[in-house]
């Protein structure tokens, strides 16, 4: 490093790195097919799909090793049972975007806990936690709603997608270092995974994705699409001082009661022929 500052002038060395991170922005596609509801973004992926894998795996571990330290992990067999039924029949549906999620390792679990919050990691690692379950008095309908959009995020990669967006503005601290002979840090795939699933926030983009995604995956699987627009409006019920849409990251209740009410209709005709061929 000090040879590189030695005999590259600071402009020149500002130059490379930039070039570096155009190329690599330009390195982008997209991780699932459009399905009925036309998902085609081009996304930025610099983190492989095998590290955040890999990293999920031991990341679950973790979470579900202190869950049951604390005597939370699937504490009620029937609430299981309802969450990994949901999970059979929206798990055959991925491959409508992505034929190699049907070979992931997929889990379900139920975590006790008050918080209003579900998830799906990488590869398909799947926990609910009961007080979204409680305190919206969910229906299976409802519960296959959720657990859409979280699935929906695992197929769409939006978490190495949040990690490929840190692991660029680390490339900036990189240059940086390179500059002033700081440091740069690492993070390892478990830690990467950790981030993404719960500090990095969703970004809209990912939300609206994920809602439209979800709506179908449901919808194929036999769940009214409509039971996700009841969700949104059980959150809104409960969550009236959310901030609004122009200071959060999610969209705001209203917006996202709209678009869905839209792609619930547009998937109607799926979740009819799957309650026929039923």
């Amino acid at each position: 490093m000090s040879y590189l500052k030695k005999w590259i002038p600071r402009w020149g060395l500002t130059v490379i790195v930039s070039l570096s991170v155009v190329t690599l922005i330009g390195c982008s596609s997209a991780t699932t097919k459009k399905g009925t509801v036309g998902v085609d973004r081009q996304q930025m992926l610099l983190v492989s799909e095998k590290q955040m894998t890999q990293g999920a795996v031991k990341a679950y571990q973790q979470v579900l090793t202190e869950a049951k330290q604390k005597n939370a992990l699937n504490t009620d067999p029937k609430t299981v049972k309802r969450l990994k039924t949901i999970a059979d029949r929206l798990i055959p549906q991925t491959q409508i975007y992505r034929k190699d999620a049907l070979n992931w390792q997929w889990e379900v679990n139920l975590i006790t806990s008050d918080q209003l919050n579900a998830w799906c990691m990488p590869g398909g690692k799947i926990a609910f936690y009961t007080g979204i379950i409680q305190k919206l008095n969910l229906t299976d309908g409802e519960m296959a709603a959720i657990m859409g959009h979280e699935i929906a995020h695992a197929l769409r990669e939006h978490g190495r997608e949040r990690a490929s967006q840190a692991m660029l503005g680390q490339a900036g601290l990189t240059a940086l270092s390179i500059l002033t002979g700081m440091e740069g840090l690492a993070m390892d795939a478990t830690s990467m995974v950790m981030q993404a699933t719960f500090i990095l926030p969703n970004s809209r983009t990912h939300e609206i994705e994920a809602d439209r995604m979800g709506v179908e995956l449901a919808a194929r699987g036999g769940y009214n699409p409509y039971d996700a627009v009841s969700v949104w409006k059980k959150m809104a019920k409960i969550s009236k001082d959310a901030p609004p849409e122009f200071l959060s990251t999610h969209p705001a209740h209203d917006s996202r009661i709209k678009d869905l009410t839209r792609y619930a209709k547009k998937v109607m005709p799926l979740y009819q022929k799957s309650k026929k061929a039923s």
